[in-house]
């Protein structure tokens, strides 16, 4: 998509200002931030340009925006704001603009969004990875004053985090090393640390722009904490997005700030500070919501999920196998429930239909029903073209489907191996290389989660096809954990015990004619009945292990005791898997 480009004077600089999209649709503005040009928005740009009229423009003395003279005393945030009010007026004369800033484009948007001579002109802001230095500063003060050890660690913790902010303030030494090594090797440093793509971006206006912009600072951040204004509320909608694994701001940072927001709509992501490039997709996605529901008249409607964790996965597209009874249908609900798009997949028609209409209903903001046997590999090659035709890439994919298998090793045929494992193993693998693939190839993370047992690692005589089936789904995902960990994928293996699901009641017995088998099912469904752990349990286990990032996550206590048994008295272990158990 061609971009418009326009010179707006303000100030005694003039700025360049790029347009995408059609001027009649809501206007989103997107601020760029430091060392950065309008560039670092091209990714989200057009993907918001298929929606919304989008103005980007280089901040003064960056990118092709002219420099102020002198230097010292022209970033202020007072003339800041002039820009910005230049911009919208000539962008957006008529119509109040959704504001969207990334670092000290956030920074710098938050004085926007909360001085009197901008009210009405802004309908929502989206902040990105840059506080209010007034929120900053009576933060600071809020712990200086009443000072406790999570306080004075909060303190230290962002200290050490700011540590470019005190070099920024050296006079020349910036300047010498943007101009020098640092601005030669930055590019570089971004793909190493940040997994930037290398694609041109930066551009080649780096080294002056981050000499320019090292005046942000200096003319800013030391005042604004001494004195921070007591006014800094907020007249409009804000989504605040927090990068967790950032490494310049603390999540903690943000606390509180509702007593400065009224309209506060909070999400969270497993990202680094560079989301504009390196998690376009999700970006733009919540940014379409929040604009669209604002202009709605609904600010924070698109949260109408709800639950602890609706600000980790509203929006996002997950993918739940297994999903028409049991723990995936509980999952696909949590999900649901949490404002996540969900896609149920069953071997079972009927069923995954009926899960899909259910988390619509309780808060899934779109759901589907898609039928297919996971051992089938042609089939779930057809289920990934459809899903990334129809739906685009998944972000969370829940690998649950599984069937039960017990009796002895001798009585157990290679066709009851091969139905075993072409469920529970080679399910997960058919799941994992082909939506896990997406994933890696977008560069924009996601979560794999691998339903286990607590067989895995609880031996058993009578589980040993179902236990090995496990085991290897277990192996597999801290190898995967292991190779995908350096494209920002998260996995998890989840290790139920003994949960009162569909599957002891259809679970195979083998060595046993079909009456007896019949009356080992009714038994043990009767058991799992009276130990009655609800599948509901496992699924805020899977939410929570996607959350934070859990390696292996043993569910019911009687798993949890098994998996400290396997690894530190494995004897123990062993002995009790002699026992035969009453069936």
């Amino acid at each position: 998509m061609e971009a418009r480009e326009r010179r707006v004077r303000t100030g005694g600089v003039e700025l360049c200002v790029a347009e995408l999209g059609d001027p009649g649709a809501p206007t989103v503005v997107l601020v760029h931030g430091y060392p950065d040009s309008k560039e670092v928005w091209s990714e989200v740009a057009t993907r918001l340009a298929e929606r919304f009229h989008v103005v980007l423009y280089d901040v003064r003395g960056h990118g092709r925006s002219t420099a102020p003279k002198p230097l010292r005393g022209g970033f202020t945030l007072e003339k800041l704001t002039d820009d910005f009010l230049a911009v919208i007026d000539a962008v957006s004369p008529d119509r109040p603009v959704h504001l969207v800033g990334h670092d000290w484009g956030s920074v710098q948007s938050w004085e926007f969004v909360t001085v009197r001579r901008t009210e009405g002109r802004i309908a929502s802001f989206t902040s990105l990875s840059g506080p209010s230095l007034d929120h900053f500063g009576h933060w600071i003060g809020e712990r200086v004053k009443r000072p406790t050890p999570r306080r004075v660690g909060q303190l230290l913790g962002q200290g050490a985090k700011s540590w470019y902010v005190y070099l920024l303030h050296t006079p020349a030494v910036p300047e010498l090393a943007w101009r020098g090594p640092l601005g030669k090797r930055w590019p570089g440093l971004l793909r190493r640390l940040e997994q930037v793509p290398g694609d041109g971006y930066p551009t080649p206006s780096l080294p002056s722009d981050a000499a320019h912009g090292a005046w942000l600072y200096r003319d800013n951040v030391r005042a604004r904490l001494r004195h921070p204004r007591p006014d800094a509320y907020a007249h409009a909608p804000v989504q605040l997005i927090t990068p967790l694994d950032d490494a310049f701001l603390s999540p903690r940072l943000y606390d509180g700030l509702e007593r400065w927001v009224p309209r506060l709509t909070r999400r969270t992501l497993t990202a680094r500070h560079w989301v504009p490039r390196t998690r376009p997709d999700r970006l733009a996605g919540w940014i379409t919501d929040f604009v669209t529901s604002v202009e709605g008249g609904r600010p924070g409607a698109e949260r109408a999920g709800g639950g602890p964790y609706a600000d980790r996965f509203a929006g996002q597209l997950v993918l739940v196998t297994g999903a028409a009874g049991g723990i995936g249908r509980a999952t696909a609900y949590a999900f649901a429930e949490a404002g996540a798009r969900v896609i149920a997949v069953d071997r079972d028609a009927e069923g995954a239909a009926r899960t899909a209409e259910m988390s619509r209903l309780v808060g899934a903001a779109d759901a589907w029903a898609e039928t297919v046997d996971v051992s089938d590999a042609q089939a779930m090659e057809k289920l990934a073209e459809r899903v990334h035709r129809d739906h685009g890439v998944v972000d969370v994919l829940v690998n649950n489907a599984g069937i039960g298998l017990s009796g002895s090793f001798f009585d157990t045929t290679p066709e009851d191996w091969r139905k075993v494992l072409d469920v529970n193993l080679w399910g997960v693998i058919h799941g994992c290389r082909l939506f896990g693939a997406r994933m890696a190839e977008r560069g924009q993370g996601g979560h794999i989660v691998n339903t286990a047992s607590a067989a895995a690692y609880q031996p058993s005589r009578v589980l040993s096809a179902y236990g090995t089936s496990k085991a290897a789904v277990l192996m597999l995902s801290e190898c995967l954990r292991a190779e995908l960990a350096g494209r920002g994928i998260g996995v998890s293996a989840i290790c139920p015990g003994l949960v009162n699901t569909g599957i002891t009641g259809t679970a195979t017995f083998v060595g046993v004619d079909a009456e007896e088998e019949k009356r080992r099912q009714r038994r043990t469904a009767r058991a799992y009945g009276v130990r009655n752990y609800p599948p509901e349990k496992v699924a805020d286990a899977i939410l929570r292990a996607v959350a934070d990032n859990a390696a292996v996550v043993p569910v019911t206590p009687e798993a949890r005791g098994a998996h400290a048994l396997a690894r530190f008295a494995p004897r123990v272990l062993r002995a009790l898997a002699r026992v035969e158990p009453r069936l």
